[in-house]
């Protein structure tokens, strides 16, 4: 990855937290990410927003790209368009397979730039809870993040070959292990173990970090 001589430092741009929610009578957990970047709120809306810019940091994506519209990200999610305030705020669900979840996406002024809320919102399973902890979706965002700065600090496009094998290099599993711990921390301020929340962190960073074996499914 361009410019990411500080894996551990830009990870810890972000500022985690976990809550404990609900969503029809069914418990939640909503893992929150927020980090700052320094670009006015427009040009990062247009980043997060616009179906040209999306591939140039994260994921090509198709669809209709409007509220009450389903978006396909390649390779990956896709969901319907439930809210959208420009240049404030939008919500998708966030639909993998049989599994839904919830995203949210705020932009606030900030005195650097940009402070951007992202809360991902999903029901329990307390086993793969358990196994992996907020890290299994949260160190997906942090890498999400990491290349939407990148983005922003050069207009460049990111490298699919780079971005492909970056978890295997040593600055990518620095950061995902910083991500990680970063998680397993807010996890234990929103009340689980802390020698649960360790183990998680543990799985989740060999998770990203080891190569799928030939013929096995990513």
């Amino acid at each position: 990855m361009p410019l990411l001589t500080d894996p551990a430092g830009i990870a810890g741009l972000v500022v985690r937290e976990v809550r404990s929610g609900a969503r029809s009578g069914e418990a939640t957990r909503i893992a929150v990410a927020r980090r700052s970047y320094p670009t006015d709120q427009a040009d990062l809306w247009d980043a997060l927003t616009n179906g040209e810019r999306i591939p140039r940091w994260f994921l090509p994506v198709s669809g209709q790209l409007e509220i009450g519209g389903r978006y396909q990200l390649e390779g990956n999610a896709n969901g319907v368009i439930e809210e959208c305030e420009a240049p404030r705020r939008f919500a998708v669900t966030w639909e993998m397979g049989p599994q839904v979840s919830w995203l949210t996406v705020t932009l606030s002024p900030a005195e650097d730039g940009t402070l951007l809320q992202l809360e991902h919102e999903a029901p329990v399973d307390p086993e793969f809870w358990a196994q992996y902890g907020p890290g299994a979706v949260g160190v997906g965002w942090d890498l999400a993040l990491m290349g939407l700065g990148l983005h922003l600090a050069s207009s460049a496009v990111l490298d699919p070959a780079e971005v492909l094998t970056f978890h295997t290099t040593p600055e990518g599993i620095a950061f995902i292990r910083s991500a990680a711990e970063g998680w397993a921390d807010a996890a234990v301020a929103d009340g689980d173990d802390p020698t649960a929340a360790i183990t998680a962190a543990n799985q989740t960073i060999t998770f990203y970090t080891t190569e799928p074996e030939d013929g096995a499914e990513s």
